[in-house]
């Protein structure tokens, strides 16, 4: 396929969009081919049929790094009670939060976490948005957490996206482990990570290190069965506090730490040491009604890359748009357009560990997003707009 007569946004490093005007793009298969103005295009090529895009905006397909997109029910009440004055904390130990999830999560068949999980996928498909990572962690039993992410996995079957499954057993202690938190470590997050990777479900692992979750040595017993296994780590770190959860995650040579409002100089330092991604959350941010913004001007001044992802769940990031993502990181973290456009690129997928992805270069893989707008910064711009023209997925309209 040649697509021609666009204004191509390489994203080829981290300096800039990289813009081709009057661009092509050759793909062969699902890869990339050859990138460059129109003009240039190599004599064994030029004769072949092309697409022409009218002068419209290529970027990478967009990618949503952190998701929790298969769950059951919902969280509307407790939306609500926050409103009236609950805190995240308090709605929690009163028994919501995560654990209200769980049980709906335990109850749902395969079928229904399916079919509610592809409303949600469908609407980030339809920003262009190619790959998507998926969690576990409203299971918190074997049996749950695997069928969590055998329906992660339906996705990709289902629909034209990629999907990364991230184990995340270590996500809440559930009722009947009240105050033993060691012990459900032990005795369930354990036994169901070595369980699921056994069948082929497991891309990466993750926890929830905070306060009202895991500390870092329970955290850390997790990432040694990971290291065992050979599956690279990510983490909920610092998002309501600062317990050393960054710190940990560097420690381990982490993908990415996620979240991250509490983190420190120190902490960037880390993070810059180790090459983890620094995968920031507005939409749980602004639901939360948070006011401790994470460390982005640290990050920048340390190079640490900095990710953007939807958080998509029931409870604390009710949110199924990438494009408003990008619009709440420019306004509420201050990130420039060319952050946000590569935090939902690039360098999201580094913190998938997916290297082939994320800019419009020879050899990548072919997914591409075609958009109706004047140039990148738009793309972070607009407010409730979708200005997606094709969606193209490993060389496929």
């Amino acid at each position: 396929m040649i697509l021609t007569n666009a204004t191509v946004a390489t994203l080829a490093d981290d300096n800039g969009f990289g813009l081709i005007e009057a661009g092509a793009v050759v793909t062969e298969g699902a890869r990339i081919e050859w990138v460059g103005a129109e003009a240039d295009l190599p004599g064994d090529l030029a004769n072949l049929p092309r697409t022409d895009l009218g002068g419209r905006l290529v970027t990478p397909g967009l990618i949503d790094c952190h998701t929790h997109v298969v769950f059951g029910g919902n969280r509307a009440a407790e939306f609500e009670q926050r409103l009236n004055g609950a805190s995240y904390e308090e709605v929690a130990l009163a028994g919501g939060g995560i654990v209200s999830t769980v049980r709906a999560t335990r109850a749902a068949s395969e079928a229904a976490l399916l079919a509610s999980a592809l409303t949600r996928v469908d609407a980030l498909i339809a920003e262009g948005v190619t790959l998507i990572e998926v969690k576990s962690g409203y299971g918190l039993d074997l049996e749950t957490e695997l069928k969590m992410l055998r329906v992660a996995r339906a996705i990709g079957a289902a629909r034209p996206v990629d999907i990364r499954t991230s184990f995340l057993g270590a996500h809440a202690t559930p009722a009947d482990y009240q105050g033993r938190a060691d012990a459900y470590i032990d005795a369930v997050a354990i036994p169901a990570l070595r369980a699921a990777y056994a069948e082929g479900l497991v891309d990466a692992v993750d926890g929830f290190c905070e306060g009202i979750a895991f500390d870092t040595k329970q955290i850390a017993r997790v990432f040694d069965v990971s290291r065992e296994l050979g599956l690279p780590v990510k983490l909920h770190a610092e998002q309501l506090s600062n317990i050393g959860g960054t710190a940990l995650a560097a420690r381990y040579g982490a993908l990415s730490a996620d979240h991250v409002e509490y983190a420190t100089e120190a902490d960037a330092k880390a993070l810059a040491a180790s090459g983890t991604v620094a995968v920031l959350l507005p939409g749980a941010f602004y639901t939360l009604r948070e006011t401790q913004a994470p460390p982005v001007q640290a990050f920048r001044d340390r190079g640490v890359p900095m990710a953007l992802a939807t958080d998509c769940n029931p409870g604390s990031s009710p949110l199924s748009s990438l494009l408003l993502t990008m619009n709440m990181a420019c306004t509420l973290f201050r990130m420039t357009p060319l952050e946000a456009l590569l935090g939902v690129t690039a360098h999201a997928a580094r913190a998938l560990g997916a290297q082939d992805r994320g800019r419009v270069i020879a050899g990548h893989r072919a997914d591409l997003a075609v958009w109706d707008v004047e140039g990148p910064a738009e793309l972070a711009y607009r407010i409730g707009f979708n200005p997606l023209h094709k969606r193209i997925f490993g060389g496929r309209i």
